[in-house]
């Protein structure tokens, strides 16, 4: 089967799951998922799977990507903060839907091989840093929508403290051992508002940078 066609059949598969965006289901359309998995999965690149990346981690599966972008509400002129660039495949899709994606992360590994995807993907709307996710970019805030792809045991303060009036955080928690949900925060005058999504299942997000080499 050929990719055209199996990136068809993943966007049919992701509205029978319900979701409705369509641009958001355009920008999934738009990204080569098979750029941003490891080349023994290649042929896995549209099934609606996680799959290992370098470092222990994941890329997501392609609903929970869906899912999370369509959550944030994304419109042309935001700048939205990523905690956790991965694969870079989440940042690719987002910067399809915003004026400015910046991405957060730990693994200098990581984040070298994102950055080299995006080049080879004509991205320029996506602005990358090494450092420790669980501080967001204070520099570089307030963000109009901030999304976490780790797990939390709660909404750090610092992502909260980032985030503008009016803004978007989609973030998922760790309410017990072996039990994670979904959950979009919103900030208005009162403070932030709280929705519950989904059950989830994310690698856990960790303060501090790694030892690598």
């Amino acid at each position: 089967m050929s990719g055209d066609r199996r990136r068809r059949d993943l966007l049919q598969s992701l509205r029978e799951q319900g979701i409705t965006d369509e641009s958001v289901l355009q920008a999934i359309g738009e990204v080569p998922r098979e750029a941003f998995v490891e080349r023994p999965f290649a042929d896995q690149a549209y099934a609606d799977q996680a799959l290992p990346i370098s470092c222990g981690q994941t890329i997501s599966q392609p609903y929970i990507v869906a899912l999370m972008t369509e959550a944030l509400r994304v419109e042309p002129a935001h700048r939205v903060l990523e905690i956790g660039t991965g694969s870079g495949y989440q940042a690719a899709v987002l910067s399809r839907l915003c004026r400015r994606v910046y991405t957060i992360e730990r693994y200098r590994t990581l984040s070298e091989q994102a950055g080299e995807r995006f080049r080879r993907l004509g991205l320029t709307n996506i602005t990358q840093q090494v450092g420790d996710g669980s501080k967001g970019m204070p520099t570089l805030a307030p963000f109009d929508r901030i999304i976490v792809t780790a797990a939390a045991q709660e909404a750090p303060q610092a992502l909260l403290d980032q985030l503008s009036p009016g803004g978007v955080m989609v973030v998922p928690l760790e309410e017990r051992p072996g039990r994670q949900s979904l959950w979009r925060i919103t900030r208005d005058e009162q403070g932030f508002a709280r929705e519950h999504l989904t059950a989830v299942r994310f690698v856990p997000l960790v303060e501090g940078l790694p030892r690598e080499g």
